[in-house]
């Protein structure tokens, strides 16, 4: 039994593969917001599983439904219906919009666009398009996307034919969207390269953009999705019907689960046969999914979301060190002076706080929906009191 952070670190390093650095602190439990390490010491997590537990941790309604579910049933493959998938899907496609929308349940956020991947393959064109910066997932056609070299070079080859916009420039996406393009991969708002945030029109410009010349547009809301930002999807803002959508993290409530949704024409691409996954869309992580979704619609979240977001950003945007706070809804990112992100976060940890330094210069928040205006503005307070000690 671990019984300290010190002996979790240390197992960390003689079990697991070293594709994460050694976590300084383990988790054992966790209740709402409120998480404890094997020292006994609690935080209030802030980036909720990064952007996954929608609901905090071990929240009673869904603890009761996969609880059921267990004793129902807890897998069947992909070869046999079930009540909780269908109900989900049903659910999804309304979101959309459009009935001709068909769902394919998957694990994770890579597994949605690896299968959408193979979707845009269908099509007559190859060439795939996404955005400078942004990040799809760590599997090789998802990495193949994501704009970070650092992250893929050292993997090729990895796809052929992928071209990089510059995100927010409406000139380069008409150079780069063109008839060769069969589909184009785009974040409503950038999470892991710091919470950026497109100009107005940006996603409307890529949707006319595909129109044009003939292209699909999948939209990535594996973290802009289920509500983080206000509404179901990340895009709404806009008014715009993609072709695709992938959603993973949020939808389970904390259980793995992703799902692509392909809208219109798209949702006859796939035959039987095309794709498929053995623990996609199992019943317990559907039965989960349909408490979130539950729990969101009955507690009118999606608007309390905008009203948390502005008053966590309003607190945090004149506080020293602080250069610009960004975001919509609960997904924000703070950018701070001279690389210090992952110092205040350090910090942070230290005062109780658990936050993601994305990258040297901006501090990310994902949390959970049920996180009080009272838990913010502790935060807002103790984040001030580190920033001025830190840049006196």
């Amino acid at each position: 039994m671990i019984r300290s952070n010190s002996a979790a670190s240390s197992s960390w390093d003689s079990t697991i593969q070293q594709t994460y650095t050694t976590p300084v602190i383990g988790l054992k439990r966790g209740r709402g917001l409120v998480v404890e390490d094997f020292d006994g010491k609690k935080y209030v997590d802030l980036i909720g599983g990064i952007a996954t537990n929608l609901l905090g941790h071990a929240h009673p309604s869904i603890v009761k439904a996969i609880t059921k579910q267990s004793k129902e049933l807890c897998h069947i493959s992909n070869l046999y219906a079930h009540e909780q998938g269908l109900k989900l899907a049903r659910r999804l496609i309304a979101m959309t919009g459009d009935k001709s929308s068909r769902v394919y349940f998957c694990n994770s956020g890579a597994e949605a666009i690896e299968a959408a991947i193979k979707l845009s393959r269908l099509t007559v064109k190859k060439q795939l398009v996404s955005a400078q910066g942004s990040f799809h997932g760590r599997t090789t056609g998802a990495i193949s996307l994501t704009g970070q070299s650092d992250k893929r070079d050292q993997f090729k080859p990895l796809l052929p034919k992928v071209k990089y916009l510059k995100f927010g420039d409406f000139n380069d996406l008409r150079r780069k969207i063109t008839r060769r393009t069969a589909m184009v991969f785009i974040e409503p708002i950038m999470g892991e390269a710091g919470v950026v945030v497109p100009p107005k029109g940006y996603l409307e410009a890529i949707r006319n953009r595909c129109d044009e010349v003939g292209a699909l547009m999948a939209i990535d809301c594996i973290q802009t999705g289920i509500g983080r930002t206000g509404d179901w999807f990340g895009y709404e803002t806009e008014g715009i019907k993609p072709d695709v959508i992938t959603i993973a993290k949020g939808i389970g409530g904390g259980l793995p689960l992703g799902a692509m949704i392909a809208i219109g024409e798209c949702a006859k691409l796939f035959t039987p046969g095309s794709h498929g996954s053995t623990f996609g869309g199992n019943p317990i992580s559907c039965a989960a999914a349909n408490k979130v979704l539950d729990e969101i619609e009955s507690k009118k979240m999606l608007s309390s979301n905008v009203k948390k977001g502005d008053l966590l950003q309003s607190l945090v945007e004149a506080v020293p060190g602080v250069t610009e706070v960004r975001g919509r809804g609960l997904l924000i990112g703070i950018q701070v002076m001279d690389g210090k992100s992952k110092e205040i976060a350090r910090e942070l940890q230290v005062a109780g706080y658990l936050v993601n330094g994305a990258n040297d210069d901006v501090i990310r928040l994902a949390p959970s929906y049920l996180i009080s205006e009272k838990q913010i503005k502790q935060f807002a307070s103790v984040f001030e009191k580190i920033c001025v000690r830190i840049y006196a």
